[in-house]
């Protein structure tokens, strides 16, 4: 996947590029979504819950790890490890078994456990630009290469 870099200029915008990507989402698929507090991951994982079909209300699993949807036309698999201490930390709620699954797994704070995705993560990261205006963010999208 080649990489690409959108902008987003409000919450509408972020939510949208969620809704496009889990509209195009397959079986399997992993999104390891990264950015500091407050650029928005949780509003992209929300749009793209509703382009999996999902009705529930998302929000983050911060203090859970994960949360699981089902009712749209993939599982949806949603993780937040900013909690975290040791990525080995992910083993004991079946990280593995999700990310080898049918459904789509979305992860936020990934950088954190990025030696425990599969090479085929598709990788989004939220940045701001404050000299844009408070609103404002580059949101890139594609896959890492590694060594």
């Amino acid at each position: 996947m080649e990489r690409i870099i959108r902008e987003s200029r409000d919450a509408g915008k972020t939510y949208a590029l969620g809704k496009e990507l889990g509209l195009k989402a397959s079986p399997g698929d992993i999104y390891a979504l990264t950015g500091d507090l407050g650029t928005g991951k949780t509003v992209f994982a929300q749009g793209f819950a509703e382009g999996l079909g999902i009705n529930d209300t998302v929000n983050s699993p911060t203090f859970t790890i994960l949360k699981e949807y089902e009712g749209g036309r993939l599982p949806f698999y949603h993780f937040d490890v900013y909690r975290i201490e040791e990525p080995e930390e992910m083993y004991e709620v079946g990280l593995s078994e999700y990310l080898t699954g049918n459904g789509v797994c979305l992860i936020e704070w990934a950088e954190l456990i990025e030696e425990l995705l599969p090479e085929e993560t598709v990788h989004i990261e939220i940045r701001k630009d404050l000299g844009k205006g408070e609103d404002f963010r580059y949101i890139t999208i594609g896959k890492e290469e590694r060594a």
